[in-house]
């Protein structure tokens, strides 16, 4: 191929950029406007020669006109992608949402046989899904080991804490996802299981050394690779006895020594996003990217700006800094990557069906969520909720935009209000709530001392950190069981704050944990505990059957 031309390398380069796009067609409806360009920005990228789009935002119908509307703007193949690690609904309503990845791994430990299969039909699901929408490549699996269980990023998102268990799990996830034809992603190479700090907000720096990593990070990605995986995402962490000096998706060390000579992959290799803030807060837009890009990735996702992106590595090229051999590897991983996507779904067969009027989700598609989020599903003392006189729900959440899924007809709202509580959303720790006694943490006084249903909605979530560990959930556990005021406690998410607090709980309080905090979780949960008073709208035979979403 010809890149001798400054037209020529220009958009040669561009071809190597994945940027963000929102899933709703007007510029009005973005989620994040300061990481979604806008429609003539996109329309202006593509004409450079962008090669890829990432989405997020809006419903499954919306993603779909929103795949169409791109490729008309454009000649060129495109890679069309997403970070839809629980399935398609995850972010685009309309398609199934799974239980987090973590919730196979505990699984595993009771039935791994069974754990393996829902693996495999979990990936099958996202990749068909994602193909009926318009995706070619889907952000999955994610392969990192979730040793640290304060990680502020990974913790759910993670198929477990043992390599072993993790690596069959991403394998079986892989099988099901690329029978779909979609591309696949392992990621975060060379491991973020073990961070206590979230890479969108500042960089994380671990110690560990080669035989830490052969042993512990490194198997998933190994066994995936020998798996066939299509692509390979590094991770914004520095490791000091790898490269004392550049993170992992910035070092030559990382990606040319460790990821391609050592354990051999020879396909695409993708930043995380550069915007995020363990690059960003350091290095220039430009720079990141001829940095990336020199030390062997082969796209550049998401790139603080662009233009400056595709001007910088034009500039490398020229003046020798990086090869031009690095441009032409990657346009031919990049190229075949495509290729193979059109091999499974060839051009003459790839108008979509309109989901409006075919079933997005299939029967067997509802039928494993519905499994996942009923096996996964740990209940003490169930029906043991009766209705107070009146009592306070209290819900803690991250925020009305991390938790969508919480509005007034929610099952954590309109179930316990149906026998007798009266529901209080607290973000995170509202201060009005609490006060500066750690012993006694929640103020009963101004909850009226009334029996309090505890819900916490708690898991890892990007720009949100680690702050529920400061927050002293088990001193408030204490003081309502003291004063004889918890009517019961469900934890939806994590699993790791659910097995802390029920060692601090009464064996006598009714309490559920649910990996999954979408609205069928929540109705399997609060169904199964609360005891609904004879006056209440609703009787148990009325409950609406916990997967109709």
């Amino acid at each position: 191929m010809s890149i001798n031309s400054h037209i020529d390398l220009s958009s040669q380069v561009a071809e190597l950029l994945i940027v963000r796009a929102s899933g709703h067609a007007f510029d009005i409806q973005r989620n994040y406007p300061l990481w979604e360009l806008s429609n003539k920005q996109i329309q202006r990228l593509l004409k450079v020669g962008v090669g890829g789009v990432i989405f997020f935002g809006g419903t499954s119908i919306e993603l779909q006109h929103r795949c169409q509307t791109i490729k008309k703007w454009t000649a060129k193949p495109l890679l069309l992608c997403a970070d839809i690690e629980e399935g398609l609904g995850q972010r685009f309503p309309g398609g199934t949402w799974f239980v987090p990845p973590i919730a196979l791994g505990r699984m595993y430990a009771i039935d791994p046989e069974r754990a393996m299969k829902l693996a495999e039909s979990y990936g099958c699901s996202t990749g068909s899904q994602a193909r009926k929408c318009g995706l070619n490549w889907v952000l999955a699996p994610v392969c990192d080991v979730n040793t640290n269980p304060s990680n502020p990023v990974i913790n759910v998102r993670a198929w477990g804490e043992d390599p072993v268990i993790v690596s069959e799990l991403t394998c079986a996830f892989h099988k099901g996802l690329v029978s779909q034809g979609v591309l696949s992603c392992a990621k975060h190479f060379p491991g973020h299981g073990d961070s206590s700090v979230d890479s969108h907000l500042d960089l994380p720096t671990l110690t560990h050394d080669r035989n830490r990593l052969t042993k512990l990070e490194l198997v998933p990605f190994k066994e995936v690779i020998v798996n066939g995986v299509s692509a390979v995402m590094t991770g914004h962490l520095l490791l000091r006895n790898l490269d004392p000096k550049n993170p992992a998706s910035l070092s030559q060390l990382v990606i040319n020594q460790l990821l391609r000579k050592q354990l051999g992959f020879d396909g695409l290799v993708v930043t995380d996003a550069l915007v995020m803030h363990a690059i960003s807060n350091k290095y220039g837009a430009g720079e990141a990217a001829v940095m990336a890009f020199e030390a062997g990735s082969d796209l550049i996702l998401m790139p603080e700006n662009p233009d400056e992106a595709i001007k910088e590595i034009c500039k490398a090229l020229r003046s020798g800094r990086i090869p031009m051999e690095r441009l032409h590897e990657a346009l031919e991983r990049r190229q075949i990557a495509l290729e193979n996507v059109e091999r499974f779904f060839p051009a003459s067969s790839k108008k979509l069906p309109n989901v409006c009027n075919e079933e997005l989700q299939t029967n067997d598609d509802k039928e494993i969520a519905s499994e996942l989020i009923l096996k996964t599903l740990e209940v003490l003392n169930p029906g043991g909720i009766k209705a107070p006189i009146n009592g306070i729900n209290l819900l803690r959440i991250d925020s009305m935009i991390s938790c969508p899924f919480i509005t007034n007809n929610s099952p954590s709202i309109c179930l316990p209000e149906s026998a007798g509580f009266k529901s209080i959303v607290s973000h995170k720790m509202t201060p009005s709530i609490w006060t500066n006694d750690i012993n006694s943490p929640l103020d009963l006084n101004l909850l009226g001392e009334k029996m309090i249903l505890l819900q916490l909605f708690i898991r890892g979530n990007p720009f949100v950190a680690n702050s529920y560990d400061q927050e002293p959930w088990e001193a408030a556990i204490r003081q309502l069981q003291y004063k004889k005021l918890l009517a019961g406690l469900v934890v939806f998410g994590s699993p790791y704050i659910w097995d802390s607090l029920i060692k601090v709980l009464d064996s006598s309080i009714p309490a559920a944990y649910s990996p999954g905090q979408m609205l069928p979780a929540q109705r399997e949960a609060l169904s199964k505990l609360i005891m609904l008073a004879p006056h209440s709208r609703l009787s148990q035979s009325d409950l609406p059957h916990a997967f109709t979403d």
